[in-house]
This record gives C-alpha cells, structure tokens and sequence, in this order.
C-alpha cells in the first residue's frame, strides 16, 4: 500500500488515530494527493502533497498512481468551481458531487482521471489565478456565508476555521498550511490593525499565547470567520467582538498580508 495515492471520493476523513471514532484532524477532497508513510488493516497513515498534513485515513478511499502521475504538476491546476453543483460521473453513470476547490487530475476536454478511472466533468472548472486576488477575494469568501463550523472540516457542508482561509486562498490560487499556528508563520507582517486591508489574515492567541483561530478581514473593522458558523464580526485592537453574546470572543495577536 505504501506510494502514491489520490483521494477518490467527494470527501475522506483524515483521523488522529487509526479507528473510526478518532478526532478527525483534517479532510481530504476529490483529487488531493497523499503519500502513504505506514499501514495497519484498513488503515493507512499518509503525508497530503498540498500542505504536507499527516494522519490516519481509510485505505479504500485512495487510489493508487504511478510516481510519474503523481508528480505531474501541471496535471492537477485545474479545480472545481464556486458553485453548489459540482457534479462528475463516472464510467459506469454514478455521480459524484464535489465542494468548490476540489482538484480535477488530468483534466482534458470534459473529463478528469484517477489512475485508469475516468470522469466525465459537468460542470466548468477553472484554473485559479492569483493575480485577480483582489478583484474576487470578497466574493469567494462570502460563498461560505453561514457554512457551519466543523473541526479538520474543509468543505461548504462544514468548515474549521484555518481550512476556511486555506479554501479561500486555493480558489485564488495561493497555497497556506493547514493549521492557524502554521499559517502564522507565513506571509509579511502588518504592523497595525488600522493598515489592515480585504484579504489579510488575523490570528488570535489563547491565555497561554498560542494561536488557536484565524479569519480574514474583509476591511479594517470587519472580519469573516469559521466561529459557530462562517460569520462577520466587528474586529479592533482587543479582538473580535460578537455582538450577539456582547463580548469579545478571540484576542487579537497578529495580521498577516499574503498578496
């Protein structure tokens, strides 16, 4: 089992621990690529090409590709849209329906592959482009409006809030890591909330001074973030305050700018 795999399925679990009823510390989408490191049974536990994430996943919902097709770069620009009705089908007529910024392998005049497997694409993908971050920034992160909030989530259906950042930045085109406290460690400081623009991030620390959230500002009053649900909230030097339970509700620690 061990070499290069790709995740088959609209989405797979990647777990803590190899059982069923671990934290699920992460998601795997349609077309994100994976090395597996180590197997147990079912199990296997594997590295993602994307964001080099590691943890346990269940070995069905993997599909084997050569070295070559797994290192094939310009193989995998292509992604699903931001659209509720991503839908590909496969040889024998079953559909598929994918979250926005899932990865098409291969793809070629309305269809994509996994290994020998084919897909006919419905709907139109795109390549992400970084330079009309700014242009379209906004809208892809107001797309997730209300998705609810699920821990390791990724997905429209439930997302946490650093894989809510790293969607909106894939379907830009720019690559964060997964977690808040990895992605704090990227981009180029802003020095103070005032010079905050559309499209930075802001991480916020717990008592002992770890980062344990992060959400993208919208202005430099306004922040759009996985807490509960994806929501807008006022944001100013001590934090995010929610008006609903009228306190603040995350410290504010550090902006960082990415474009």
């Amino acid at each position: 089992m061990e070499g290069y795999h790709v995740c088959r399925i609209s989405v797979a679990p990647l777990r803590k621990e190899p059982t069923d009823s671990s934290e699920i510390v992460s998601q795997l989408l349609f077309g994100d690529r994976v090395v597996v490191l180590e197997k147990a049974e079912k199990w296997c536990f594997v590295r993602t090409k994307h964001d080099h994430y590691e943890g346990w996943m269940d070995h069905k919902q993997l599909q084997a590709l050569t070295a070559l097709q797994y290192n094939d770069e310009a193989s995998y620009k292509y992604l699903t849209a931001l659209t509720f009705d991503n839908r590909l089908v496969d040889d024998a007529g079953t559909v598929y329906y994918l979250s926005p910024g899932s990865t098409l392998p291969f793809y070629e005049n309305g269809y994509c592959y996994l290994g020998d497997h084919r897909f006919e694409v419905k709907t139109e993908p795109f390549i992400p482009n970084p330079s009309t971050f700014e242009a379209k920034v906004e809208a892809t992160a107001k797309f997730f409006l209300n998705s609810p909030y699920l821990w390791g989530g990724r997905t429209f259906f439930g997302i946490d809030c650093s894989g809510f950042v790293q969607t909106v930045y894939k379907l830009l085109g720019l690559s964060l890591r997964r977690d808040a406290s990895q992605q704090v460690e990227q981009g180029q400081l802003v020095d103070f909330l005032s010079s905050a623009k559309m499209g930075d991030l802001a991480f916020f620390d717990n008592e002992e001074g770890k980062i344990t959230h992060v959400g993208m500002m919208l202005s430099n009053d306004q922040i759009i973030h996985s807490a509960g649900k994806v929501r807008i909230d006022p944001i100013d030097n001590q934090g995010i305050y929610n008006k609903e339970l009228e306190k603040y509700t995350h410290k504010l620690r550090v902006i960082k700018r990415f474009v």
